[in-house]
């Protein structure tokens, strides 16, 4: 079980950065609660694009949030095999697969989450390419590439799952945009299910940050169950387990 204190250190950073968006008019819509779909988005995708490891990606796996919508939307343009998360994991093929060589809808509606929804493929990790960037969301994030996100945990469960099948490794690259506000100077908490990002992208500047951490897989130990099995995948894992321990 993880450490209730850690819980409440993540928290009251989220808090913090939340009420700092706020206060300086830095994004575009409620930040509490959320991935901040903050101001210079666009302008942080932009710069994101003329990243090495982004121009070199041909298969990109990303969050579905607002706050990257540019980025998704830049990489269907730019004829990237992309994948997204299934908001909030609802199904037992995670993953929408937006293929650019085949989409009826321009990348601009593709990229968005209801636009996935209405046209994508949803697909399980057994059917996937490696992957050779993730694009993730954050409200918090340091220069040690420790971030903290919205709080429920599937950004973690995403990156285990690739990490479980051998589509990435510790040579996949782990990027997020955010606003500088975001970009914080204190140590944040983390765990052995957290993963690190390599980059930090903003509107103004692009920051390299330490060696990177990533999970070798789930980790069940940290998970809530009850929560847990409301999750398709996580579910099956679950049961899958269990008869493994069982045999």
């Amino acid at each position: 079980m993880i450490d209730p204190a850690l819980d409440e250190a993540k928290q009251a950073a989220r808090e913090k950065v939340w009420a700092l968006l706020e206060r300086h008019d830095a994004v575009l819509s409620e930040a509490h609660g959320h991935i901040p779909n903050f101001v210079g988005k666009e302008a942080a995708a932009d710069r994101l694009a003329e990243v090495t490891a982004r121009r070199a990606a041909t298969v990109i796996k990303a969050n579905p949030d607002k706050a990257q919508l540019p980025v998704r939307v830049r990489a269907l343009q730019e004829q990237k095999l992309l994948y997204v998360a299934v908001p909030r994991l609802a199904t037992l093929q995670p993953f929408y697969l937006l293929d650019p060589a085949d989409l009826p809808e321009p990348p601009e509606v593709a990229a968005t989450s209801d636009g996935a929804r209405g046209i994508a493929l949803t697909i399980g990790v057994e059917t996937m390419r490696a992957v050779d960037l993730i694009i993730c969301g954050s409200v918090a994030v340091n220069h040690a590439g420790v971030r903290v996100g919205k709080g429920a945990g599937y950004s973690d469960i995403e990156v285990a799952l690739l990490a479980e099948s051998g589509l990435i490794g510790q040579a996949t690259t782990i990027v997020t945009t955010v606003h500088q506000l975001q970009v914080v100077d204190e140590e944040l908490p983390e765990t052995e299910h957290d993963f690190s990002v390599d980059l930090i992208v903003t509107p103004h500047e692009v920051i390299e940050c330490g060696p990177p951490r990533r999970p070798s897989g789930i980790v069940l130990a940290h998970l809530d169950q009850q929560r847990a099995e409301k999750i398709p995948i996580l579910r099956r894992i679950l049961e899958e387990r269990l008869q493994g321990t069982e045999l």
